[in-house]
């Protein structure tokens, strides 16, 4: 499956999607027009095919995304009203990517600002090259994040660091982002594609009930769930009946490979 808009391209192969930042000549930096079309994308992609990992990119290895179109900002964004249509859209193609039934990695090459950063924040797992820069910069032009997007900094780097990023807008290397816990893991620019694709391909390996019921309990821990309820009691006990687990069971056994479908 392949699928484009003006500035945004899906790529499926196998069980493995591509979700690329295709607007090159600007870093990648994302317009309003990207932001609304990044949550119709994956709702088509989630309803044609059966993907097991989606993996979020800039088009080139200069950056991921340079941030939001601030020549934008005097227009689109410009006055109350326009603000909040923006701040509405930035917060879908966030929840887009947060929602996506199956794991999303991040693979951040070079820059990684402002709203690139809050795209890549809302993936579940980050890859970077050591000549990523990351940076979190509203205080620079004079407006806050929201409080979901905050609270994924926070989440990611604790209270501490988050403060220092949100306040200073410094840009940090790949190496803080690391320490700090922003990202997971970080390669060679040369490595960073084929360490991103092959981790992909091993979670595409693993039980998709299972991949997709983790993620929703991850999500309900993170919006402040902190004990089982009927449905997340639900959730894993319905994993236990599934075709995959009896699989996965007779797999480890046989000291074989599993051969999981989904059921």
């Amino acid at each position: 499956m392949r699928s484009s808009l003006e500035h945004l391209l899906i790529n499926v192969v196998g069980p493995v999607a591509t979700l690329t930042l295709n607007r090159p000549e600007q870093r990648n930096a994302l317009s309003l027009k990207m932001y609304n079309q990044i949550p119709e994308l994956l709702a088509q992609l989630n309803a044609e095919s059966t993907i097991a990992a989606l993996i979020v990119r800039g088009a080139d290895m200069r950056a991921f995304s340079a941030g939001a179109d601030i020549a934008e900002f005097t227009t689109v964004r410009a006055g109350t009203d326009g603000a909040r249509r923006y701040n509405a859209a930035v917060a879908e193609a966030e929840r887009a990517i947060t929602g996506f039934p199956a794991p999303t990695i991040a693979m951040v090459h070079g820059f990684c600002i402002g709203g690139g950063c809050g795209l890549a924040l809302s993936c579940d797992v980050r890859l970077a090259d050591t000549a990523a820069v990351f940076g979190i910069t509203p205080a620079r032009l004079g407006f806050a994040y929201s409080l979901e997007s905050t609270k994924r900094v926070i989440d990611l780097a604790g209270p501490a660091e988050a403060s220092y990023l949100l306040f200073s807008g410094r840009h940090v290397t790949a190496e803080r982002a690391l320490r700090v816990g922003l990202i997971n893991e970080v390669h060679s620019p040369d490595a960073l594609e084929r360490a991103t694709y092959e981790l992909a391909v091993e979670i595409s390996e693993r039980a998709p009930m299972s991949l997709r019921a983790t993620k929703e309990i991850i999500g309900l821990v993170r919006a402040g769930q902190v004990q089982d309820d009927d449905h997340t009691t639900a959730l894993r006990n319905d994993l236990f009946s599934s075709n995959d687990y009896h699989e996965g069971v007779r797999a480890f056994l046989g000291k074989r490979p599993p051969r999981f479908t989904g059921h």
